[in-house]
């Protein structure tokens, strides 16, 4: 797969880019957040990126690609479907340096329709933590929309909120 934006190149993942998934990793929120895609060694990073690629056109395995800036092909995070109890999950990370761009919003946007094309889904579920507001807004910017939601401040504080796009397969048009 390999999806160019106006700012981006999304495509798969190559050994050589296990160094900067590697320190792309370390940063505090991905910690707070996502803390087991935190590869605390390099020997970790290249593990992972390893068996990620070898999930490339295996459709029920986690399908995880880079996100590269094509100026200069630095390779500034990832975007990934992943299965989760028979639905499939959109997840995205960008590092640190590079947030509050637009380019998280840029690079869902573009891996969408190509993913769920591909997998063959009609539906999609965006899940972060109540309190990643950058997420969440990635998530409603992409047409997700918000279907469950902690109702008490304890649960809203421990756990998670769901949200949910749906496509129609043929024309991509957003069902609300």
């Amino acid at each position: 797969m390999n999806i160019e934006t106006k700012r981006l190149s999304i495509t798969e993942l190559t050994p050589d880019m296990a160094k900067s998934v590697h320190l792309n990793s370390l940063d505090n929120d991905n910690r707070r957040f996502v803390p087991d895609e935190v590869f605390k060694t390099m020997k970790a990073a290249e593990k992972a990126v390893a068996t990620l690629i070898s999930y490339y056109g295996q459709p029920s395995k986690p399908q995880v690609y880079a996100i590269l800036l094509k100026e200069n092909g630095q390779q500034i995070g990832h975007v990934q479907a992943v299965p989760i109890k028979g639905e499939w999950e959109i997840g995205y990370h960008i590092a640190k340096t590079f947030a509050k761009k637009g380019y998280a919003t840029e690079a869902v946007q573009a891996f969408l329709p190509e993913i769920m094309e591909r997998l063959g889904i009609a539906e999609i579920y965006g899940i972060c933590h109540a309190d990643n507001i950058a997420s969440r807004k990635v998530l409603e910017k992409c047409g997700f929309y918000l279907i469950e939601q902690p109702k008490t401040l304890f649960k809203l504080l421990c756990s998670k909120l769901t949200f949910m796009r749906r496509w129609h397969r043929l024309s991509y048009v957003l069902q609300i």
